[in-house]
């Protein structure tokens, strides 16, 4: 395909393949821009009903607009050389690395993890509003640009995609796409590793197995580790099905808010999970408030309350003790108030009466004559 042209979009690269066909990079030569575009299988384009179908799903996928979604610009059609037909959305096209090759170098710290996941959550959001749901959340997904930006790849694409069996040997996180058409029963949807209980039942599923998948895609983020895994497809559905996580691999400083936040997203009965994901963003955001450098500083520079209520005792016994010491040591009496009688037994005036500092001799002015008799 490299080097031919499909309608107006010049093929110049090869970007990989999935369960929803081959993707490339093309340019617009009508708008001068680069794109992404994803050719449909062929299975699908010779089934009309199912491409009629998905061109409706194209559509409504086109409605979305949110910085966090990869944008589809449109479902177009071209004739090859050799006079087949092929199908393609033309995409925006996402520069970066995706979620599952960043993994591969490790844990991402958790102030760095909820930014990503809040952008996820944000995302799954504004496509619920709108009804429609992922059912295909993995971190192949998830592209990570270089100015910090996390854009959701492929909603609703799994809907329409054709159903294929898994083999024996396929790993659940490399096992091909499933998908369900329509109202189709018992017919297994999603890949394997971030399915949902009921998806894996077969049964219809709705945003609620979009919430398990993101708890999913949190706790790989976290730990670095795939949550259910094992040596074929049938082994990690078994994990999904029967397996709690393993809560005590999270980091310690995965705060209890967030711990409480993953238990719903990860519940096994979709009843008891979040509701919505937009509530879902909100407590990331309280514990990426909780867990970001100043506020760790802050909580390791803080005094605790217990210690604040021992320093305030001590300190009032101190004081109280300064005063009973202050009470107990002598003082100098207090200057009476002395009428002028009280001075001699004679009588005249005495006025300007001082007692001396220890308390014991008065000075004071008489107008009366002789011996003074005190």
């Amino acid at each position: 395909m490299i080097g031919k042209t499909l309608a107006h979009y010049t093929i110049t690269s090869e970007l990989g393949k999935g369960g929803m066909g081959e993707v490339y990079r093309a340019t617009d030569t009508k708008l001068g821009r680069e794109v992404a575009i994803k050719v449909l299988p062929a299975a699908l384009a010779e089934d009309r009903e199912r491409l009629a179908r998905f061109e409706r799903e194209a559509k409504l996928l086109a409605s979305l607009n949110h910085p966090n979604i990869a944008h589809v610009y449109g479902f177009e059609s071209a004739t090859l050389e050799d006079g087949s037909s092929v199908h393609f959305l033309a995409m925006e096209l996402v520069e970066g690395e995706d979620l599952s090759e960043r993994l591969k170098r490790g844990p991402i710290p958790v102030d760095e993890a909820l930014a990503v996941a809040k952008q996820i959550a944000e995302a799954l959001e504004e496509a619920h509003e709108k009804g429609i749901v992922h059912r295909d959340l993995k971190p192949a997904n998830v592209k990570l640009t270089p100015d910090g930006k996390v854009k959701v790849l492929d909603f609703g694409l799994a809907k329409v995609a054709e159903a294929e069996p898994y083999s024996a040997g396929e790993g659940g996180s490399q096992s091909p796409t499933l998908a369900q058409t329509g109202t189709q029963a018992g017919v297994i949807l999603g890949t394997a590793a971030y399915m949902s209980p009921e998806q894996a039942r077969g049964k219809p599923v709705d945003k609620r197995a979009d919430i398990w998948a993101f708890g999913v895609v949190l706790v790989e983020m976290l730990t670095g580790q795939r949550l259910f895994t094992g040596e074929t497809v049938s082994d990690v559905l078994a994990g999904v099905l029967t397996r709690e996580p393993d809560w005590t691999s999270l980091p310690p400083a995965v705060g209890p808010e967030l711990r409480l936040a993953l238990r719903r997203c990860l519940a096994k009965d979709p009843r008891s999970r979040w509701r919505s994901a937009g509530d879902l963003a909100q407590v990331l955001q309280d514990s990426a408030t909780a867990t970001s450098p100043v506020a760790e500083a802050r909580g390791r520079d803080a005094i605790p309350w217990k210690w604040v209520a021992l320093l305030a005792l001590a300190a009032m016994a101190a004081l109280a003790l300064l005063w009973i010491r202050d009470r107990s040591k002598p003082r100098a009496p207090s200057s009476p108030v002395l009428s002028y009688r009280s001075l001699t037994r004679d009588a005249g005036m005495e006025v300007e009466p001082s007692l001396s500092p220890d308390g014991r001799l008065v000075a004071y002015s008489s107008n009366a004559d002789g011996d003074w008799d005190i």
